[in-house]
């Protein structure tokens, strides 16, 4: 029994041979295709982590920072953070139709909720006194921000930075699994209907490839920015 099911898992379409990724992998790069679809991904990617943290960043210093606002928003958007991104697909495709906006909206949407999340911790968890401290020594609130808010956030931030990288992908895949005519979700889907494991495999390794590199990225970050906590 055990030996007919490791024999199903040899086939070649249930799980192809890693000599048969790389030999996908090969013939993809050369053709040029491989390089077109990953450019594409990268840039929908890139784009909506740029638009869901940027957004989820500035609210999050918002909300944190002042009470009205965080009592009119806080609850809202948790209740938002709850939706899944899959469940709202037929509502993107109504609103942006199947081009490149739906698929940035999805990924910026996902990205959002950590960026901002961590942000609003860290605002949060930042010791009053030191604000105190700032008012004494006559710091403006741009001064404060600079030299008191941002400082302390930063490690939360960084955090939510991490994780919304991570999650960016799966949105990605989610996005690019409707209307999509490129991308290496797209190469996936297509790989799918003429039966091309080495194919669909490929793309799950470079999604993790990317996803390591995003993650080593942030952690330069953290190094540059945060040096005492690399030292603690």
């Amino acid at each position: 029994m055990a030996a007919g099911r490791c024999g199903r898992l040899a086939e070649p379409r249930v799980l192809p041979a890693p000599s048969a990724v790389l030999e996908a992998f090969w013939a993809l790069a050369r053709s040029g295709e491989l390089g077109h679809h990953f450019l594409v991904s990268l840039g929908r990617a890139g784009t909506g982590v740029l638009i869901g943290a940027g957004v989820g960043f500035t609210l999050g210093i918002l909300t944190g920072t002042f009470r009205p606002l965080h009592l009119l928003l806080d609850s809202t958007l948790q209740m938002l953070r709850t939706i899944p991104n899959l469940a709202l697909i037929p509502l993107v495709i109504l609103w942006f139709g199947i081009g490149e906006s739906g698929k940035v909206f999805l990924i910026g949407l996902a990205t959002f909720f950590p960026v901002y999340l961590n942000t609003l911790h860290g605002v949060s968890s930042i010791d009053g006194r030191l604000k105190e401290m700032a008012g004494v020594y006559g710091l403006g609130p741009l001064e404060t921000f600079r030299r008191v808010t941002l400082p302390g956030a930063l490690p939360s931030v960084l955090v939510g930075l991490r994780y919304a990288l991570g999650i960016s992908w799966l949105a990605l895949v989610v996005s690019e699994s409707f209307g999509a005519s490129s991308g290496i979700g797209f190469l996936a889907m297509d790989a799918r209907e003429f039966f091309r494991t080495d194919v669909i495999v490929l793309a799950i390794v470079i999604y993790a490839l990317i996803g390591k590199a995003a993650d080593s990225l942030v952690r330069v970050l953290e190094r540059r920015l945060l040096p005492w906590r690399v030292g603690a």
